[in-house]
């Protein structure tokens, strides 16, 4: 038997920005994710902490505004995974009119107090410049930042935080129901892989199973349903690198959407998002024939060069679950997000956790734990605001600066490979490098830049099990491993045997 304060289930970015959280305020914390860490709609998002210039039209002034400040406190407390992004608009004169672009671009600009990011600006579409691979009669747009993050790292950084601060992560571990007995939640929990079974007391539960949120409420016969979700399906193809430069494109589409084309490690664009609602299981989804179509014709509109099916390299989807505000359009549906506080019983809590997005994750913790205040009277206060995630203490003035070190003390590694290192574990990286001369000293290559070195801390210190686990979520080497490195990898990992991460 486990006893916590607290049980969170789900193991995506809302789950483990609560469960760090919470750990920090010295409440004991167990979190349960039935499959691995950030392996459902936490990393298959379009990758960006951005306040949502779109939802303004919507007027969610109160979602943008915390979005938009939530962006800067990400900048300052994660610079490794996540960095500022120009974005350019080409105007379409037929969408859209200049003046609403500038008014909407003078709100995002103001709403949120930026104080790190540059302001946005009209400009002129060179053919040699921003305007590069569009069609010559788009000749003005609008530029604007926001930033781009790795989604899953940041997940997995939000846990490895939690854990630091003494949360027990359970990955792999299914929440399969829990009851009121003796004043406090008697969860039952299973290994999904191993089938062994155990249990968890706690006072809270925490239900952060995104879009299975109603599941886990159909497992807890005392808990009361209210709310409603809607489960919409977003898409994205990335394909060859559309365009040079380390900027995106957001390109406004005739049914009132936007689909971004986006940098995306080094050689491709990631191309997204749609908006399909969907009815069944959410458990691996997968693109559809007339999504492709959809994204291609979007983004042909406006590329002299037109993209094909054919030149997809990678495909990915995830379901969001959004709070059903009763918006039969499912691009107008809200990103905000709803908390439902119950007492079963005396002494017991259960918050349900409905909608959200990547950028607003810590303040959603932060809401999320002022419903448990009067459960849990012993909280300290809010503390993550000035408080950097694991790896994002850089000892440097930059994130620039930091790898400028890093290839000053650790010059035998290639550059773009030290740089991917650096970026998905910041001032960690030192840990995996410390003692290396060579590149023989960190072990086995599997290619992109992957070596054993960097597999062990994945999987001693980020509950990395599978050769999946590695190459798409802990890092993005999947693009380009050739097949026979994916066999080391897989030959490898098996000969580590089952590997359990540290607090795990």
């Amino acid at each position: 038997m486990i006893e916590s304060d607290l049980l969170v289930i789900g193991g995506g970015i809302n789950g483990a920005g609560i469960a760090r959280d919470a750990a920090g305020r010295g409440l004991s914390v167990t979190l349960c994710e039935k499959g691995d860490i950030a392996s459902a709609t936490s990393s298959a998002s379009s990758k960006l902490i951005h306040g949502g210039l779109r939802y303004l039209e919507s007027y969610e002034f109160r979602l943008v505004r915390e979005a938009l400040k939530e962006r800067e406190v990400l900048l300052e407390n994660a610079p490794h995974l996540v960095r500022p992004m120009r974005f350019v608009m080409p105007h379409a004169r037929e969408l859209r009119p200049m003046w609403m672009i500038r008014a909407g671009l003078f709100l995002y600009d103001h709403l949120g107090g930026r104080h790190l990011l540059p302001g946005s600006a009209a400009l002129k579409l060179d053919p040699d410049g921003y305007g590069a691979g569009l069609k010559p009669e788009f000749t003005r747009g609008f530029t604007y930042f926001d930033c781009w993050a790795d989604d899953a790292r940041l997940v997995i950084a939000n846990a490895r935080g939690a854990a630091d601060l003494g949360a027990r992560i359970l990955s792999r571990t299914r929440f399969d129901g829990a009851a009121v007995e003796d004043g406090r939640w008697r969860a039952r929990l299973t290994d999904s892989e191993t089938g062994q079974n155990m249990e968890v007391r706690a006072r809270g539960l925490v239900n952060a199973a995104g879009p299975w949120v109603n599941q886990v409420i159909g497992n807890v016969p005392s808990a009361n349903r209210k709310m409603r979700i809607l489960l919409v399906k977003g898409s994205h193809i990335a394909v060859p690198r559309i365009h040079e430069g380390d900027y995106a494109l957001i390109l406004q589409n005739d049914d009132g959407r936007v689909v971004f084309i986006i940098p995306f490690e080094d050689e491709y664009s990631v191309i997204g998002t749609t908006d399909v609602p969907i009815e069944d299981d959410p458990e691996g989804v997968s693109i559809s024939d007339d999504e492709i179509g959809y994204l291609c014709r979007a983004v042909n509109r406006y590329l002299a060069d037109p993209i094909s099916p054919d030149q997809i390299q990678w495909t990915y989807a995830g379901v969001r679950p959004l709070y059903d505000d009763g918006k039969t359009d499912p691009s107008k549906v809200t990103r905000d997000y709803e908390l439902e506080a119950q007492s079963p019983a005396p002494g017991c809590v259960l918050l349900n956790v409905f909608g959200g997005k990547l950028t607003t994750y810590r303040r959603l913790a932060e809401h999320a734990l002022e419903k448990l205040a009067d459960d849990f009277p012993q909280m300290t206060a809010p503390w993550t605001h000035d408080a950097p995630l694991p790896g994002g203490a850089l000892p440097a003035e930059s994130f620039d600066a930091f790898v400028a070190q890093l290839k000053r003390s650790h010059g035998f590694v290639p550059p773009r490979h030290l740089h991917h290192i650096a970026r998905r574990h910041g001032a960690n990286c030192e840990t995996i490098l410390d003692g290396a001369t060579s590149l023989d000293d960190l072990g086995t290559y599997f290619g992109e830049g992957l070596y054993a070195r960097e597999v062990d801390y994945l999987c001693e210190n980020e509950w990395a099990r599978t050769a999946e686990d590695i190459l798409w979520r802990r890092t993005k080497c999947g693009l380009d491993v050739e097949s026979e490195g994916r066999e080391r990898l897989e030959n490898y990992l098996q000969s580590r045997g089952p590997e359990v991460a540290r607090t795990g």
